[in-house]
């Protein structure tokens, strides 16, 4: 059985997933293609999806407060990712952007060793189900343009500025 709950942030709604390993799904309860993110999670563990209590939720209430509230940069919260070996790999990545900093999409194709593989990086940046905590709101275009955000362009700016000005706070 999967546990999804909703959670309320700064940047609105999100629907958090949770198997008994961790995190699997966080994103933002208007995303367009949710309901196929979390058709796929329900097939990946060949489990339902229950609405109800997981103890992965209370830590991560308790770490995305932190984080709005400018008191956390980094989370330790357990994950269950769910994709392919290579979108693990790429999202795994996302973890070594600092708090505050930005890459670009060759940048980190080029970090994970597959220079030329910048679109399939980015395509599974964009297939990350769990925003924030795996922050490829970091990643933007090569001219600097905030390109695509599951959440949108407008929460992907307001998540870089919010890091921006909290970089000295904790």
């Amino acid at each position: 059985m999967i546990n999804i709950t909703h959670i309320e942030t700064d940047l609105g709604m999100m629907i958090a997933a949770a198997s008994d390993q961790g995190i699997c799904m966080f994103e933002f309860a208007d995303y367009k293609l949710l309901e196929q993110e979390l058709r796929q999670i329900a097939d990946a563990f060949k489990a339902p999806l229950v609405q109800g209590g997981n103890p992965h939720f209370d830590t991560l209430k308790k770490q995305i407060e932190q984080y709005f509230k400018g008191e956390r940069r980094d989370f330790d919260i357990p994950l269950d990712l769910v994709g392919t070996d290579f979108q693990k790999h790429v999202w795994r990545s996302l973890l070594k952007i600092p708090y505050g900093s930005t890459t670009t999409y060759a940048q980190q194709a080029g970090l994970l060793g597959k220079p030329s593989a910048v679109r399939a990086v980015a395509n599974a940046n964009g297939k990350n189900k769990i925003s924030i905590i795996l922050p490829c709101h970091r990643v933007i275009g090569a001219d600097g343009a905030l390109t695509g955000y599951g959440g949108g362009i407008w929460r992907k700016k307001k998540l870089l500025a919010f890091e921006k000005e909290n970089i000295t706070a904790v």
